[in-house]
């Protein structure tokens, strides 16, 4: 996600762009679905192996990884190594071995935050890890090694809550914030865990998961009992980290789609997020103002709604709603939503389809 040292996360979705459509299944989904919509996404988002963030006007280490995942899943080799190649040319720049997370066309230089987000390295190795996988690429499986090597030396860090992830390699430790060491839970992309253990044993990735789950049913604030974007743990029990405002919002959306892709479905762990949509009558989801409970600003677009819809398949195995079933133009953060929920959905609960 969108992360400096001192800066809040941009993530204010605008409204989509254009109105074509990037699936139209009739009940459930149509058998090439993910080619529909990926073949739709690269010509929105995709420019010569960069990913474009259409709202934020910027490109990040989390959008390179989102599209080589997608274009793993979609068996497009050509798009993968195009992504991969500008990914590894404009933002593996540091010595440290790990991505520059922002990169600015208006800048110059365009790496305006060398800092790295663990997120985006995360997804990065994960889609290396498929790829290689996939096609057999030695060269791939080799890249994915290095940056989880790369990961354990600078992201993660010893806690009293157990070995946790940074959300970058400077600026969120207990000497930067006197509320202690600030996390964000929605890094922690636990459908990545199972296959990056197998590359390199730098990183005990179930250890990790044990203590990102264990903050996720710690760290639930007010009376909605959702987590923040942004949290803090210092000598007591988790809490909404200072520096940033205390919401549910742009980033940790993407919190259930991670449990339900990885398949870590207890309820005590799902049950606040199925109620942020209400689909008989189309109410939300919103953003959240965790002391009080209150409704803020909607989350724009078909994506969030998705990842709710998967919340609930898991919970309680309700069919996908019929408006989902299509990818239509949107934003690029809502429509990668929407198709990574959808492939989670045909992995792990095809029954919902």
């Amino acid at each position: 996600m969108l992360i400096s040292a001192v800066a809040i996360p941009v993530g204010a979705m605008g409204a989509g762009l254009g109105s074509e459509k990037m699936q139209a299944p009739g009940i459930g989904l149509a058998s090439n679905w993910l080619e529909t919509a990926w073949s739709a996404y690269k010509k929105r988002f995709v420019r010569g192996g960069r990913v474009v963030d259409d709202v934020n006007r910027i490109s990040h280490s989390e959008g390179q990884g989102y599209a080589m995942l997608i274009a793993v899943r979609a068996g497009d080799r050509a798009a993968f190594d195009e992504i991969w190649q500008w990914t590894k040319r404009e933002l593996y720049i540091d010595a440290s071995g790990l991505a520059a997370w922002k990169w600015d066309e208006r800048s110059a230089p365009k790496v305006t935050d060398r800092n790295n987000a663990s997120d985006g390295d995360i997804l990065i190795a994960w889609a290396l890890a498929e790829a290689s996988d996939r096609w057999g690429t030695l060269e791939h499986r080799e890249a994915a090694r290095d940056i989880v090597r790369a990961i354990g030396q600078g992201n993660v860090v010893s806690t009293p809550a157990g070995p946790a992830l940074l959300p970058g390699r400077v600026g969120f430790s207990p000497e930067d914030h006197a509320d202690g060491q600030v996390l964000n839970l929605s890094y922690w992309v636990f459908p990545a865990f199972e296959r990056l253990k197998r590359l390199d044993p730098t990183v005990d990735w179930t250890a990790l998961q044990a203590t990102g789950l264990k903050l996720l049913r710690e760290g639930r604030f007010g009376p909605l009992r959702l987590p923040a974007d942004w949290i803090a743990i210092g000598s007591g029990p988790p809490a909404p980290a200072k520096a940033f405002p205390p919401r549910f919002s742009y980033n940790a959306i993407r919190i259930p789609l991670y449990l339900v892709w990885a398949k870590l479905t207890a309820p005590e762990l799902l049950r606040p997020f199925a109620g942020l949509w209400n689909d008989e009558l189309n109410l939300g989801p919103f953003e959240v103002e965790l002391s009080s409970g209150s409704a803020l600003q909607t989350f724009g677009g078909n994506g969030f709604k998705a990842v709710v819809a998967a919340a609930k398949c898991a919970l309680h195995q309700e069919k996908l709603h019929p408006s989902l079933r299509r990818v239509e133009a949107d934003t690029y953060y809502s429509t990668t939503l929407h198709i990574l929920s959808l492939i989670a959905l045909q992995e792990r609960y095809p029954e919902c389809l």
